[in-house]
């Protein structure tokens, strides 16, 4: 994993398993918005431990409330 992402210019000190867990998470989210069945794939008996995995930064909610018109300034 180290020399992949070596490959890819990642810093050396961010390459663990545990972050490409995280990575598929959040990307599986995205493509699919069904935290249930992510919960069974990562093997979590609890969809809140999966909720964990792709929580969003408060910028990310700002810029959606935005484009949705609901932020007035």
């Amino acid at each position: 994993m180290k020399s992949l992402c070596e490959e890819a210019g990642v810093s050396a000190e961010k390459v663990f398993p545990h972050n490409l867990r995280h990575l598929f998470a959040r990307t599986y989210y995205s493509l699919e918005k069904d935290l249930s069945r992510l919960a069974d794939i990562l093997g979590h008996t609890s969809v809140a431990t999966t909720r964990i995995y792709t929580a969003e930064s408060g910028a990310i909610h700002r810029a959606q409330l935005e484009r949705m018109g609901m932020i007035i300034t």
